[in-house]
């Protein structure tokens, strides 16, 4: 029963493209195969005559999408981080989508706060604001509790969003499926990935319980980063389609004319976005993915204020490593080495030359480190090294292409309030910094430590670990040899060594 509603939810994005001159656009700039350019033109085409009464001030693919409704806006929005998808062109018109609709009445939001927490919203606040914002999933209410009088943002989901987002996330899926299977070519492409990527992102997002934990991480994570709020979750006023944060006053820094009138220093504030964002992906591995100026603040006082926490980007331990090897290798114009990390972390298959591939990334890195210092781009390096390690066999790895959008973004923040900025000066010290103290000697004893606790878990299994071990020689092996027998004593030994150093370690922490 869903293929026919499958079927007529594509007929009628294809006729929305058609309608709205997007459909050109967002085939040209996915690179689609002609069959599928075809393919697409000849659903869309008998609808074109029904012309467009939306806002023309928006470029096309952006009108189609804010026209299709909130399942395709939040879809643009994840596209917008995946320039190896829809080129960079298209991702930069995708980034600037207006997440912007109408509100929903006061009166539904009311009524989900009730059913939700179990209490009238005049039984929890003395004051409840009519919405304040309203983007594709859900509106913000301000709000005072009840008792404390404590002012807080209170986020509602869309009545029926959930229902509504399935449907259209099923579509996308059938979509897919058909594509994949009847243009091959389109493989390449990964559309059955992409839209479980997609899938994967917005259904945290509705559900508020995960948003709100993502809050309480990213919060605990950076309590001592000087200069650097984030609003604190109140959990006894969330749940899965309610979430409460303590309410932030300040500027967006989209406003730059707003925040020179208020007298902050916006050179400090363009560095400090920059260096937050590299401490929060290099030291926490956890990382605001949608830092754009209006979900940034200036605060009263000049911190910088963070929210809506839907999008997060995490990064395993391994890989900041390398990719902080990767960078300061670049900044030191160690091309070399940046190979040679290339192919310790296996992104480049070994059978590819490195001294090739050594003056391929000379390449990328010369001509922009030759540039005047406003128009040094760490984003646009990231772009130009994902174009090299893709001619010499690299596969596409979707954390690091999060990152480098992100850092598109944040770059794009940083020279809005500073337009001379030195993107490699800021960005160094925090570098080397993680460097230091995740790669060099430090690290290695730290390292060991973890290792040497890890074994000191078995501490009291050890002596029935060694005596089985001894049976097992007795019985397998009569009679060793004597270098044989020293070898084995000898691991004792360091096994009990190492237990010990563990014990000690232990009582150190």
């Amino acid at each position: 029963m869903r293929g026919p509603h499958n079927i007529w939810r594509l007929i009628r994005t294809g006729a929305t493209f058609e309608r709205t001159g997007a459909m050109k656009i967002a085939l040209e700039g996915m690179d689609a195969p002609p069959r599928l350019r075809l393919l697409a033109r000849i659903v869309g085409w008998p609808f074109k005559w029904l012309g467009y009464r939306g806002d023309r001030s928006l470029p096309p693919v952006t009108r189609a999408l804010t026209a299709l409704g909130p399942a395709y806006i939040k879809f643009g929005q994840v596209l917008s981080t995946r320039p190896d998808v829809v080129g960079e062109e298209l991702a930069n018109q995708l980034r600037v989508l207006q997440d912007k609709l109408p509100p929903f009445p006061t009166h539904i939001a009311r009524a989900t706060v009730a059913e939700e927490l179990g209490a009238s919203v005049d039984e929890l606040f003395s004051e409840f604001s009519e919405p304040v914002a309203a983007a594709s999933i859900a509106q913000v209410h301000r709000a005072r509790v009840l008792g404390s009088n404590e002012d807080v943002a209170v986020k509602v989901l869309r009545p029926g969003i959930e229902r509504a987002f399935r449907k259209d996330v099923d579509a996308f899926h059938f979509a897919a499926g058909v594509i994949e299977a009847l243009l091959p070519v389109t493989r390449r492409l990964r559309p059955t990935e992409v839209i479980r990527h997609f899938e994967g992102v917005v259904m945290g997002e509705l559900d508020l319980r995960l948003e709100s934990a993502a809050a309480s991480e990213f919060k605990a994570n950076t309590a001592k980063d000087a200069g650097f709020q984030v609003p604190t979750p109140i959990w006894q006023l969330s749940s899965r389609r309610v979430m409460a944060l303590g309410w932030a006053d300040g500027i967006p820094l989209g406003d730059v004319d707003a925040i020179r009138a208020a007298g902050h220093d916006c050179v400090a504030l363009s560095e400090r976005v920059m260096q937050l964002f590299l401490n929060h992906a290099l030291r926490d591995g956890y990382f605001h993915a949608d830092m754009h100026q209006g979900n940034l603040m200036a605060a009263a006082n000049g911190d910088i204020i963070a929210f809506d926490f839907g999008i997060m980007g995490q990064i395993d331990e391994y890989t900041r490593r390398v990719y902080a090897e990767i960078l300061i290798g670049f900044i030191r114009k160690d091309y070399r080495r940046v190979a040679e990390v290339h192919f310790e972390a296996g992104y480049v298959p070994r059978d590819r030359d490195i001294d090739e591939f050594s003056r391929a990334l000379r390449s990328v890195g010369e001509p922009i480190f030759g540039m005047d210092a406003n128009k040094i781009s760490m984003a646009r390096l990231l772009a130009h090294l994902f174009e090299v390690t893709e001619r010499f066999g690299m596969p596409t790895r979707t954390e690091l292409i999060l990152l480098q959008r992100t850092m598109v973004v944040v770059e794009g923040v940083a020279r809005s309030l500073n337009p001379n900025i030195n993107i490699w000066q800021v960005a160094k010290p925090v570098v080397e910094r993680y460097i230091r103290d995740n790669i060099g000697p430090q690290a290695l004893l730290r390292d060991l430590a973890k290792a040497a606790l890890v074994v000191s878990r078995f501490g009291p299994r050890l002596p029935g670990i060694v005596e089985a071990m001894l049976s097992q020689q007795t019985e397998r092996v009569p009679a060793p040899p004597r270098r044989s027998r020293m070898r084995f004593w000898a691991s004792i030994a360091f096994a009990l060594a190492l237990a010990a150093s563990a014990y000690f370690i232990g009582t150190l922490h």
